[in-house]
């Protein structure tokens, strides 16, 4: 089994990497985030469960990912080296015991008898900096590379949806919006007016649109949940999705391995990946692709959804090279995306596609000086973002005609630095530091062909032209009390955008100038290790978005018809959350409770003026959420002394609280005051069986209801009663199956089955498409209403080598 490169290959057996461990192993660090403590001594004389590494098992790599004190217990899938079925751990484990912290999982601890996660084990690197877990006080949810290889899934996406990290729109296969804990994504995706940071290896990823990214190359992913706008800037206030990419350093030194993945399945679907890690003498190489393509599927009511097809390609190429001072250099170039992307959109078109790539380079030195007192991390990077929208609308949403063409190109180009050196003050007290700057390019460009009986007129893109330079400085502080019980932590962040509007196609009237924004975002928080398995935490944090020059300057108008107006007197948003949470940890079994507030001031939106017409304005109410996040896992198999392997897992949040108290007084309905476009509840629960040579997992999404006042144009009274009015979407489960056969040890064949019960379902548009359709076909370009896929198959087989 490929584990992933941060938690499983650190819990791996220190019989099986000797040299990586013991009294004189270096201090190590992660060359991305900085510096992690000492490498611990292992207990190399007790046997885990699963007994030494088996064969293509990866050693951990101490110079890479910081270990605590302890390493952790080994799980492996399959069977071990003397014939023994092993038990694989559940990853809910880390994702609860991460709770107490604001990044992602990396760990070492000792070998135990026991395969269940203990407190204070694993490692997290969301602070920019490779810490143990009982140092934080956030909550964070891993989906690591096992549960991303066993997934249907064809984008970011997918895979998101189906662990229930927060709504996720599905505007089409090549779109998405995202909302955790109230902050939400742009609706197509543009970063830069997006309230959730997305991030690709620590930095941002120049998009907030997971469906043009591909989980092929991914290592695995780190959802911050809550504001971090202190480690990682503006757009950080609902949350954060660290996607880890593949590298070389997922292989011990002079070994190599590699596989070659093919499948296929329900509507056409063509989809195939190969990958190959070596290291040599300190030299660690990873280049993997992959390519997909699918046709247009079938709903759960039966119909062909038209115009869903999708092509998708992807590469990534690693270099890791270690000097013999202690210096380390990653370099990671990568690109990805998704291609001839139907684009029904809210009135059903059979003919408008997108294609939406994302490409950047990065290089990261990292070392030590002063005696390893202070160690430090450089990254730099530059990435290229490009949407291609080939829209059309040849009826408008008022039904009279509209344009066959409305071509759009979105171009967006930036590079950054981060400098993050970690001081060690003292044995108890670490000071991170941070200097950052990035600037960054955005360019677009629109050409509209009209219909007969339309006038040809051109109109301004969806973005105006503009070029920003963002420099910021930030420092947290940690102190341990009472050996180590307890964690006290405070940062502090300031930033200042330098935002300057230049010529923009259609603009002729529009005047170019600078704007400059500046802001200071805090956090605090503290950990409380009780009892020896129960941990307390409580954590204030704040978090701000700048305006972007469209909303400073916008005048434009959406496919539909409505014109857009900007407002030169925006303020930024600001959020400021409070939490608390507890961790339980008894044998076999790990529980975790966050209770949250969240609060989000001048949240930028529009506003409807006379003569279909919409400006940007602040909200003149707090958005206000209040909620409880579980996370929980049972390792039934432990528990009972079986050798075969069966776990449960599940997380879930509800959202008691979702009140926007800045809502237009236009909205009715007795849902017109509930923050929109977010789930009440939502949940994701498993089952995990297996044996020597196959595993089976069983997997059931609920996803809660939903309040939105859609843009789509509904029957009145069928669909709804008035324009303005506020529907709930009701709560939908979905349920998956995976199944994997290990042929050989080096052959495994693999199937999918999703959406077992074939529900017609979307988790956003009202109008689905079905019989009767609730959706106005004077506003039809072509279809009625929008499904996602019904009951899909998939089969395919995996070589490693």
């Amino acid at each position: 089994m490929d584990f992933p490169r941060d938690f499983p290959r650190s819990r791996r057996s220190p019989r099986a990497c000797p040299a990586a461990h013991g009294a004189g192993a270096r201090r190590s660090r992660h060359p991305r985030f900085g510096r992690g403590p000492e490498g611990a001594t292992s207990d190399s004389g007790r046997r885990t469960r699963g007994g030494t590494r088996p064969q293509g098992q990866r050693c951990p790599d101490l110079a890479r990912f910081a270990g605590p004190e302890r390493p952790l217990p080994i799980r492996k899938k399959g069977i071990d080296e003397g014939g023994k079925a092993s038990m694989t751990k559940s990853w809910v484990s880390a994702l609860t015991l991460s709770a107490l912290a604001g990044g992602g999982a990396l760990a070492t601890a000792p070998a135990m008898a026991d395969d269940v996660l203990q407190l204070g084990t694993v490692v997290v690197t969301a602070t920019r900096r490779a810490e143990p877990v009982s140092n934080l006080a956030s909550t964070i949810q891993i989906i690591p590379e096992d549960r991303i290889r066993d997934s249907a899934a064809s984008s970011m996406t997918d895979l998101l949806t189906g662990n229930a990290i927060g709504f996720l729109s599905n505007w089409s296969p090549g779109q998405t919006s995202v909302n955790i804990r109230g902050g939400a994504t742009d609706g197509q995706g543009r970063d830069y007016r997006s309230e959730v940071a997305v991030l690709i290896n620590g930095r941002r990823a120049g998009t907030a649109n997971l469906s043009k990214l591909s989980p092929d190359e991914v290592d695995h992913v780190e959802i911050i949940r809550g504001p971090a706008s202190v480690a990682y800037g503006s757009q950080a206030m609902g949350g954060v999705i660290n996607i880890i990419t593949r590298d070389g350093r997922r292989v011990a030194d002079g070994t190599g391995e590699g596989a070659i993945r093919a499948q296929g399945g329900s509507a056409g679907l063509i989809e195939g990946e190969a990958h190959y890690a070596t290291a040599m003498d300190g030299t660690h190489l990873y280049a993997g692709g992959s390519i997909g393509r699918q046709g247009d599927y079938t709903t759960g009511s039966g119909r062909r959804e038209l115009n869903t097809g999708w092509r998708r390609r992807g590469a990534l190429l690693s270099m890791g090279q270690d000097f013999s001072d202690g210096l380390k250099l990653d370099v990671i170039a990568r690109s990805d995306g998704v291609y001839d992307a139907g684009f029904r959109g809210s009135q059903w078109d059979t003919d408008n596609t997108d294609s939406r790539f994302n490409q950047s380079i990065d290089a990261t030195l990292a070392g030590d000086a002063f005696g390893s007192r202070v160690n430090w991390a450089l990254h730099s990077y530059a990435f290229h973002d490009a949407d291609q929208l080939n829209w059309g609308s040849e009826r408008l949403g008022s039904g009279a005609p509209g344009y066959d063409k409305d071509d759009s190109v979105r171009n967006l180009d930036a590079v950054g630095v981060h400098f993050t050196p970690t001081i060690a003050i003292d044995s108890a007290t670490d000071l991170l530091t941070g200097l950052e700057f990035e600037y960054s390019k955005l360019r677009n460009s629109r050409v509209r062909a009209a219909m007969p009986g339309a006038a040809n007129t051109q109109t301004a893109p969806y973005d105006n032209n503009e070029n920003d330079s963002t420099y910021a400085t930030f420092g947290e502080l940690t102190r341990r009390f009472f050996d180590n019980s307890v964690i006290a932590r405070a940062g502090i962040r300031y930033t200042f955008t330098d935002l300057s509007l230049r010529p923009t196609p259609n603009q002729p009237l529009m005047r170019t100038s600078d704007r400059s924004f500046d802001d200071l975002t805090y956090s605090t928080g503290l950990a409380w290790q009780a009892l020896p398995r129960a941990k307390l935490r409580a954590g204030l944090a704040s978090g701000f978005r700048a305006p972007t020059a469209t909303e400073l300057g916008a005048n434009y108008v959406t496919v539909g018809g409505t014109q857009t107006l900007g407002n030169a007197g925006l303020s930024p948003e600001s959020s400021r959350q409070y939490e608390v949470g507890v961790t339980l940890a008894p044998d076999h079994s790990f529980v975790d409770v966050a209770l949250f507030r969240n609060v989000i001031k001048d949240r930028i939106t529009t506003v409807p003026l006379p003569a279909s017409r919409s400006q940007y304005v602040n909200s003149p109410g707090d958005a206000v959420v209040q909620g409880v996040e579980v996370q929980a896992e049972y390792d039934m198999a432990a528990a009972l002394g079986w050798h075969d392997r069966l776990s449960l897992n599940g997380n879930g949040v509800w959202n008691f609280n979702m009140k926007d108290r800045g809502a237009s007084p236009r909205l009715t309905g007795p849902y017109r005051t509930r923050l929109q476009r977010m789930y009440g509840y939502q949940a994701a629960a498993g089952v995990v069986y297996g044996q020597r040579s196959w595993d089976a997992r069983v997997e059931g999404v609920l996803q809660g209801p939903m309040y939105y006042d859609t843009e789509e144009t509904l029957l009145i009274p069928q669909g709804e009663p008035n324009s303005t009015y506020v529907h709930r979407k009701d709560p939908t489960w979905i349920f998956n199956v995976r199944a994997n056969y290990r042929v050989l040890d080096k052959l495994k064949l693999f199937a999918n089955v999703t959406n077992i019960f074939d529900i017609n379902y979307h988790p956003q548009y009202i109008a689905l498409d079905q019989t009767p359709c609730i959706g106005n076909r004077i506003a039809s370009n072509g279809g009625c209403g929008n499904s996602l896929p019904g009951r899909r198959f998939l089969i395919g087989t995996e070589v490693s080598f």
